[in-house]
């Protein structure tokens, strides 16, 4: 819902219903993950995609339908017949596709989940896609507050609600979108009743250390990932926003006196791209006793050993310096700072998917596996 939110929230502000289709659940080579999302106003116009063209036809017709019944409907999509005009996924891959009317009357707590995503606060929209009780059924959930219920009216309304925001919350902590199974009355041990659980956590933050050419390039495409992005250098003529326009913010200090007040989780990248051992090894050594998820840094592996050896005397071990990747990136050739760029983020694609790297006509099963 992220990618469509303008588009959505001004027709929610207009006043009128529209449709949107959200990829709920995914099997096999699915070409979107759960949370993607398509938008259908009630003139026809479409904003967003739930699975780069192979049904968004027939999902645009079952959103026009929901408009006019205002009733949410659980569809599935699997792998087309060969009729090669018949509905389907040409990948092989099903698709769960809930499509719900929106409107102030159906979804009052829009306002307030759009507000929080354009604001970056953390929030998660819980809703009932199959099982007892109805269908579409909301529950908003933030860290510290929820609204709207999953059973309104049950007499069991309230233990359901309570699991379920206790498993949202540790979802949105971890940036987790996907399913979550329960018994009428919210036991975990039974599976009863399905909750899709759409998370909208802060983007998370990738930290480029060094105001050189290479770090405008990580910049960009670490933006284009999805990241916010922080480039900091203690040289204040390099670090300017002018020569980081892609950047939602330049920091000039010490890399490693930043790093030290800047909140770091496990979904935190840190990109060191200085090579310079007054810079990067006290900034490493701050950097590798946080729970950052990706700590990388630039140097020939002459550079990395020197490196290891002063991070060594400054009394870090084994088991911290093994979180370092350096040289940073995956070995695919790259020269300019664009190339450098692309390796870096195929890295980080890699760490967070659990790919292996190699080509993919060298592999079989799978080409979409579980989350890393």
């Amino acid at each position: 819902m992220r990618d469509v939110l303008d588009d959505i929230v001004r027709w929610y502000e207009t006043g009128e219903t529209f449709g949107l289709a959200t990829v709920v659940n995914t099997f096999r080579s699915a070409p979107r993950p759960p949370g993607a999302a398509m938008a259908v106003s009630a003139s026809g116009e479409v904003a967003g995609s739930v699975s780069g063209g192979c049904v968004e036809g027939a999902v645009y017709d079952l959103a026009q339908s929901v408009i006019g019944s205002g009733e949410p409907v659980l569809r599935r999509y699997g792998v087309s017949d060969d009729d090669a005009f018949a509905v389907g996924l040409t990948c092989g891959g099903i698709l769960d596709i809930l499509v719900e009317p929106v409107g102030p009357a159906s979804f009052p707590e829009f306002g307030a989940v759009a507000a929080s995503i354009a604001a970056r606060e953390p929030v998660a929209v819980a809703t009932v896609v199959a099982g007892p009780g109805k269908i579409g059924a909301r529950r908003i959930v933030w860290p510290d507050r929820a609204a709207g219920s999953l059973a309104p009216g049950a007499s069991y309304a309230d233990r359901l609600d309570d699991a379920v925001d206790d498993d949202a919350r540790g979802m949105l902590a971890q940036g987790l979108t996907g399913q979550r199974h329960y018994g009428r009355a919210g036991e975990r041990r039974l599976d009863e009743l399905t909750v899709f659980v759409h998370s909208f956590a802060p983007p998370p933050h990738l930290l480029v250390f060094g105001a050189i050419d290479f770090a405008a390039a990580v910049a960009r495409i670490g933006k284009f990932l999805g990241y916010h992005v922080t480039v900091c250098d203690a040289r204040g003529v390099f670090a300017t926003p002018k020569r980081f326009p892609d950047a939602d913010e330049v920091v000039v200090k010490w890399p490693h006196k930043f790093l030290g007040e800047t909140e770091v989780d496990a979904r935190t990248a840190i990109c060191v791209l200085t090579h310079d051992p007054k810079f990067d090894v006290p900034l490493l050594e701050v950097a590798l006793r946080t729970p950052a998820g990706y700590i990388g840094a630039m140097g020939s592996r002459r550079t990395h050993d020197d490196r290891l050896k002063r991070l060594r005397e400054a009394g870090l071990g084994d088991a911290e310096l093994a979180r370092l990747r350096s040289p940073i990136g995956l070995d695919l050739g790259a020269r300019t700072p664009e190339e450098t760029a692309v390796s870096i983020a195929a890295e980080l694609i890699q760490l967070r998917w659990g790919g292996s790297g190699r080509p993919l006509t060298d592999t079989s099963g799978r080409i979409h596996g579980e989350t890393g």
